[in-house]
């Protein structure tokens, strides 16, 4: 919810106040994809520079949220709008897949973006207090 109240914060100033606002929407950034949803999600390091100096740099700008993701092949993430800002990626992480565990699944685009950090099993764990000591 904080990054769509962000977003929406920063839509407001460039609205009401002209400024240029670019919301990159940062998908697995590490230094290889550890796992199987990262083969699509997975931002490179050289990618994650690369976006960044296109959103600093990038003339005429309004708002744009653009997905900052490296060229997976896997990917499900549309590019487009980091395309505007002048930067197309270059890494895949199909490169790195034979190391990834689970890899020979297909990932299903439909499921939470976040992974299993948004599922009801992950959330309920850290709302529900745990039983009293005896």
């Amino acid at each position: 919810m904080s990054k769509v109240a962000v977003e929406a914060l920063g839509r407001l100033y460039a609205d009401r106040f002209g400024l240029s606002v670019v919301c990159l929407r940062i998908g697995s950034f590490e230094d290889e994809p550890t796992e199987a949803r990262h083969l699509a999600t997975w931002l490179s390091l050289r990618d994650g520079v690369g976006f960044i100096r296109a959103a600093i740099t990038a003339s005429d700008v309004h708002f744009v949220a653009a997905y900052a993701v490296s060229a997976n092949t896997r990917r499900f993430w549309d590019t487009g709008a980091g395309a505007q800002l002048g930067y197309l990626p270059v890494d895949d992480a199909e490169s790195c897949a034979a190391k990834a565990p689970g890899s020979d699944v297909p990932i299903d685009a439909a499921a939470s973006q976040g992974g299993a950090y948004a599922s009801i099993e992950y959330s309920l764990r850290h709302v529900v207090a745990p039983p009293p000591p005896c």
